[in-house]
């Protein structure tokens, strides 16, 4: 198993997880069940160590996938600045949910206003993970690249 075998084990983690935690956490905001909004909080953690392992497997990957044919430097290159930004975005959102975990247990006021902000960001980081897959399936699937960045030899010209 290679570097690249690895990080496509673990890459679509960092997106699933949150998108499960935004619904556990509209589940939990809409019963008003603080255990439900603690397990998001805890889902989104995981989900913030799932994006170090994409990210640490991602050079692996890069040095591996470099060495096929065909291959376009563009669209890794655009995918490793577009996972960047996703990765500091998701451990954000695990701090972020880290400190709602304590804010609930301590029962702050402040700690329902914490829930509506931590899901609206975690919404945020839910579209630069589609950005982040988006950008990392085009490296080999050309049949989900936008039609504007098909080269020539690619659409059969």
């Amino acid at each position: 198993m290679n570097e690249a075998h690895w990080h496509l084990l673990v890459n679509h983690l960092p997106i699933i997880f949150p998108i499960v935690g935004v619904i556990v956490m509209v589940t939990g905001i809409v019963s008003k069940s603080e255990a439900v909004k603690r397990t998001s909080f805890l889902i989104f953690i995981i989900g913030a160590l799932t994006a170090i392992a994409a990210m640490n497997t991602g050079e692996g990957a890069e040095d591996v996938v470099e060495k096929i044919g065909g291959i376009s430097e563009s669209y890794i290159e655009t995918h490793e600045e577009s996972a960047e930004t996703f990765s500091i975005l998701s451990y954000i959102l695990g701090g972020l949910s880290l400190f709602g975990l304590w804010a609930s247990f301590k029962k702050k006021s402040f700690s329902d206003v914490l829930n509506i902000i931590i899901l609206v960001f975690a919404l945020v980081v839910l579209f630069f993970g589609k950005e982040t897959g988006t950008t990392g399936g085009e490296i080999r699937h050309t049949e989900i690249r936008d039609g504007n960045n098909i080269s020539p030899a690619e659409n059969g010209e």
